[in-house]
């Protein structure tokens, strides 16, 4: 059974999408990063940059030791070659789909994440940052939504790039985005929202929370 460490962020939302997918046996370990849970010294030992999500797989392919994999795109990719599923073997399929995780992991998380600290969470409200980040954020919504022309799913089947970019998108009314103004990412977007393991990962954190 994978240990899932875990708080309902966007980051932690990809691996809960990837496991209910997979239907693969998961335990959550909750780390409340609200109250700076993620900072502890046994969780430290295994996820060095104090960051959720990180699992513990009892069971690796190999068949030795336990392994710990920090970092949600690293994951997705641990899990994905462990399982086969929601990857390729096929080279140019593969690439297609590392390159949109990295591109989630490299540009998407990072500006959607800067946006929401200084729209929402920042004590001053910084009239650049915010401009800045906003208008990235539309930017990258643009990028993607090019790519979905013709295309049901990032890589044409569904894959681990778009478990990874979907829950970024979740939250575009508070990244001051309008779903409208994207219609290929909008399709898709619903699409995936509708899959029944999609909904169950976010009833998962939801459950989560009211405790």
């Amino acid at each position: 059974m994978i240990e899932l460490y875990y708080w309902p962020t966007p980051n932690g939302h990809k691996i809960t999408i990837f496991l209910e997918e997979a239907e693969l046996d998961y335990r959550i370990i909750p780390v409340n990063i609200t109250a700076a849970e993620q900072f502890k010294s046994e969780f430290l030992s295994f996820s060095p940059n104090n960051r959720i999500p990180a699992i513990i797989d009892p069971y690796p392919i190999d068949g030795g030791e336990s392994i710990s994999v920090f970092e949600s795109g690293a994951i997705l990719l641990y899990l994905a070659e462990k399982t086969g599923k929601f990857i390729s073997t096929e080279l140019r399929k593969h690439k297609t789909i590392t390159e949109w995780l990295f591109w989630q992991m490299g540009g998407l998380g990072p500006m959607a994440g800067q946006n929401h600290h200084f729209v929402q969470y920042a004590p001053e409200k910084i009239p650049y940052a915010i401009e800045r980040y906003v208008r990235e954020t539309n930017r990258l919504y643009g990028v993607l939504n090019r790519h979905l022309e013709g295309r049901n799913y990032i890589a044409d089947n569904y894959s681990i790039a778009d478990m990874a970019c979907y829950p970024w998108i979740v939250p575009h009314q508070r990244q001051q985005q309008t779903l409208e103004d994207f219609p290929n990412l909008q399709r898709w977007f619903e699409n995936i929202k509708a899959r029944p393991a999609v909904i169950r990962a976010y009833q998962k954190a939801e459950s989560l929370t009211k405790t």
